[in-house]
C-alpha cells in the first residue's frame, strides 16, 4: 500500500536528527571533561589559599545532578546549532584566543580563557565531526561508537571532579591515596595539558569551519562578499576585546562581551547571511549563557585569582 520512496524523506530526516544530536553529545560531553579538569585544578588551588575557602566549598557544594543537566541541555543546543554559525563561533573564538594570549605574553595561561571557550568548543568539536565524516557509508556508527567514548571520557573525569572535591582534603593529607598523591605533584601541570589539547582540538575545527563555510558558495565573488564583512566585523570585535581589561573583576564584563559578540554576528549575518543563520544565533547566545552559568562558580574562583 506504501511505496518505500513516500519513507525516504522521512528516513532521510530522522537520520540526520540522530547525526545532529550525536555530534551534540560528543562536543557537551567535551566540554563536560573540559570542565571537570579546571574543576579539580582550580579545587587544588582553592585549598593551598586561605582566601578561597568559600569558592572551594562553593564547588564542594554544587549538585550532582547539575552535570549531566548541563550535557543534557548543551546537547540539544548544539544540535539545534547550524553548521554555518557553529563555524562562525568556532572562527571568532579562535581569533580571540590567539589575540588573548599574545597580549598576555609568551608563556602565559588564562584559566578563564578556558572557561570561556566552552561553548566554542562544543561548536568546534561538532563542527570537526560533520566534516571529517561528510560522506561516510557508516558515519552515524562512527558517531555512535564516538559519543560512547565521549561518554566514558565525561564520565570518568566527573568521578575523578567528585573525588577530588569530596575526599582530596583528606587523602593528599594521609597519602594513602594513588590518585590524589598524583595530583599532589602534577596537579599544577592540567593547564598545560588543556592548553595543548584545545590548540589541537580548535586547529581541527577552525579547518573544517572554513571548509563549511566555503561549500555553500557557487563562485568566488560569493566568498568575497562575505568573508570581506566577516573580516571586518571580527577584526572590530578583537579591537574591542583589546580594549577591555584582560583580567575582569566580576562578572559583568564577561556576560557584556558575550552580548557583544553574538550582536556582531547578529548584525553581519543579517547582511550576508540567511534567515535560519539569525535563529541559530540566538541559540548561540543561550548556549553561551548558560555555560557562562554552569561555570560561575569556577569564574569567581578565576577572578579571585
Amino acid at each position: 500500500m506504501f511505496s518505500l520512496g513516500s519513507w525516504l524523506p522521512g528516513l532521510t530526516w530522522g537520520w540526520a536528527l540522530l547525526d545532529a544530536l550525536l555530534q551534540g553529545l560528543v562536543g557537551a560531553c567535551a566540554v563536560s571533561v573540559l570542565c571537570s579538569l579546571l574543576k579539580v585544578y582550580l579545587y587544588i588551588q582553592c585549598l593551598n589559599d586561605p582566601e578561597g575557602q568559600a569558592e572551594k566549598e562553593a564547588m564542594r557544594a554544587q549538585r550532582r545532578v547539575l552535570e549531566p543537566l548541563h550535557v543534557l541541555v548543551l546537547t540539544g543546543l548544539l544540535a539545534l546549532v547550524g553548521s554555518r554559525v557553529a563555524a562562525l563561533v568556532v572562527l571568532e573564538f579562535s581569533l580571540r584566543a590567539v589575540s588573548t594570549l599574545l597580549s598576555l605574553g609568551k608563556g602565559s595561561r588564562s584559566t578563564q580563557l578556558y572557561l570561556l571557550c566552552q561553548y566554542s568548543l562544543g561548536c568546534g568539536v561538532s563542527c570537526g565531526l560533520s566534516f571529517l565524516l561528510e560522506g561516510a557509508p557508516h558515519g552515524t556508527c562512527n558517531l555512535a561508537l564516538a559519543a560512547g567514548l565521549a561518554g566514558l571520557l565525561a564520565c570518568s573525569a566527573r568521578r575523578l571532579a567528585r573525588h577530588v572535591c569530596t575526599l582530596y582534603e583528606l587523602h593528599s593529607t594521609a597519602q594513602y591515596c594513588g590518585v590524589c598523591i598524583l595530583l599532589l605533584s602534577t596537579g599544577h601541570r592540567i593547564p598545560r595539558l588543556l592548553c595543548k589539547a584545545l590548540a589541537i582540538t580548535f586547529t581541527v575545527a577552525d579547518l573544517a569551519a572554513v571548509a563549511l563555510i566555503n561549500r555553500d558558495f557557487l563562485s568566488t565573488g560569493e566568498a568575497v562578499r562575505f568573508w570581506t564583512p566577516l573580516t571586518i566585523c571580527y577584526t572590530l570585535l578583537i579591537i574591542y576585546m583589546q580594549e577591555e581589561p584582560q583580567q575582569s573583576s566580576g562578572r559583568r564584563p564577561v556576560f557584556q562581551t558575550v552580548l557583544v559578540r553574538m550582536g556582531g554576528l547578529f548584525i553581519l549575518l543579517l547582511t550576508v547571511g540567511h534567515w535560519v543563520d539569525i535563529f541559530h544565533v540566538l541559540i548561540s547566545l543561550l548556549g553561551e549563557l548558560w555555560c557562562l552559568l554552569h561555570a560561575r562558580v569556577m569564574l569567581e574562583a578565576c577572578w579571585r585569582q
